[in-house]
């Protein structure tokens, strides 16, 4: 039995040298379970790896605690009453101990075609070399290359604290190796039309470039959009947590689908990224021995991006980010200077009540730009901005727009875990909002 896999799978490897977009239907009948075998194996070392790194995350982080903190890296948290001083960008810690573990796992897929190499007398290349699936490896190795740069300038940030213009364009020279990967491998920009507008555009529609600057914006996006929801107790790292399993349970559904290839590309980043992050979170949660730091958002966000962007399900990877988008959206009037924008956007902490409160900003609506003004009334008709007349009633004084402070204005004074733990829990809903629209109401508008 052993031989006639040993055959199968030789039969495999030099008939079937599968890409990562390409669908199961290729394979050739009866080499299907033996390709599974192949690539469950390296799933499984990878579930493996995952959990030393979690374990190794939750030893190193309090071995540098003080390191970081002499150094320079600390920061008061300003929500609780004695205000300590926390070591700051911790999340360089877990993202190291992730770039390990990837580095040692690289072999792990291809050790099956590294272990048949070989070399002819004359030094051309063998049957064993040609069969090597380079276009995979590429990818895997564009992909830790991104990661890695991400990370760099995360810390960097931290480190050097970038202005915001620095923060949109430096994942953008990030993410080239990504998409010239992507053009060379893949280059599918083509995307398939709704139902309701088949009759106008057709089945699908090739979208060249505009597929890529979509890639480029959805990795700014992805880094950039956990760092402007952050700023409690255990946020950042609970909210990529959620997110990461989530996509990771998309993968695991779609392992039966016609994109294996691709979920199983997709979870080798995602396990071990879930195991850091958990490590990190059980320190960054409240009352929080460490703050994360723009690091850690940066690298969660090159993680989502490089695998819904090589695992083709970019648009579906928006779905999970439902909380995130909201946050965007409702912060947008601050974020492009049409109303009043503090550099810090954080609740106002209580010590009487010890509970956190809106933070506040205050404009004149005579000196706000027409579109800010217009921005402003759309937000108090509907009642998503809290108002308060100030002094002589031209000035007025509002609450920032950030999804926290929304969550305030709703639930009133509320402790800090409490916050968190309402935020993660409309984190979960979102992700099952995000598996109704995928399996559900995509079948109104797509073939599925």
């Amino acid at each position: 039995m052993a031989d006639n896999l040993q055959v199968t799978l030789e039969e495999a490897a030099t008939n079937y040298s599968s890409t990562f977009s390409q669908p199961p239907s290729a394979i050739p009948e009866g080499l299907e379970g033996a390709l599974a075998v192949k690539t469950m194996w390296p799933l499984l070392w990878n579930a493996i790896y995952s959990l030393v790194a979690f374990f190794v995350t939750l030893k190193a982080i309090p071995s540098f605690m003080n390191i970081f903190m002499q150094a320079g890296f600390a920061g008061v948290d300003m929500g609780k009453k004695d205000r300590p001083k926390v070591a700051e960008a911790m999340g360089v810690i877990s993202g190291c101990v992730f770039m390990i573990t990837i580095f040692l796992f690289i072999p792990v897929p291809f050790a099956w075609h590294l272990a048949r190499l070989g070399y002819n007398e004359d030094h051309s290349l063998t049957k064993e070399q040609i069969d090597f699936p380079h276009h995979e490896f590429v990818e895997f190795i564009t992909a830790v290359l991104s990661v890695c740069c991400m990370l760099f300038l995360g810390f960097a940030d931290d480190a050097l604290n970038l202005r915001w213009r620095d923060k949109l364009f430096l994942p953008t020279i990030a993410t080239i190796p990504l998409l010239m990967v992507y053009y060379v491998n893949s280059n599918s920009t083509t995307v398939i039309v709704p139902k309701q507008l088949r009759h106008l555009l057709g089945f699908s529609v090739n979208l060249g470039g505009l597929y890529y600057v979509f890639m480029g914006a959805l990795t700014v996006f992805c880094t950039n959009a956990i760092n402007i929801l952050a700023g409690i107790n255990g946020l950042e790292a609970g909210q990529s947590l959620i997110i990461a399993i989530s996509v990771a349970l998309f993968n695991l559904i779609e392992l039966t689908g016609a994109y294996r290839e691709s979920c199983v590309f997709s979870l080798y980043f995602l396990l071990p990224y879930i195991g850091t992050t958990a490590g990190l979170l059980r320190y960054n949660w409240f009352p929080s021995r460490v703050f994360v730091g723009d690091t850690f958002c940066y690298f969660s966000g090159v993680i989502f991006a490089v695998v819904a962007i090589l695992g083709h399900f970019s648009k579906t990877l928006l779905l999970f980010f439902i909380p995130q988008i909201i946050n965007f959206l409702y912060s947008i009037p601050q974020l492009f200077k049409f109303l009043p924008c503090p550099r810090h956007r954080l609740p106002r902490y209580d010590p009487d009540t010890d509970k956190l409160n809106m933070s506040t900003t205050k404009l004149k609506l005579n000196q706000l730009h027409p579109l800010g003004r217009l921005m402003f009334q759309f937000l108090r008709v509907l009642r998503l901005v809290h108002v308060v007349p100030s002094g002589d009633g031209e000035m007025l004084e509002c609450n920032n727009l950030t999804l926290i402070n929304l969550f305030l204005m709703i639930l009133g004074p509320t402790h800090e875990k409490r916050l968190t733990c309402a935020l993660l829990i409309f984190q979960v809903f979102s992700s099952l909002l995000a598996f109704f629209i995928r399996y559900q109401l995509a079948k109104l508008v797509y073939d599925v």
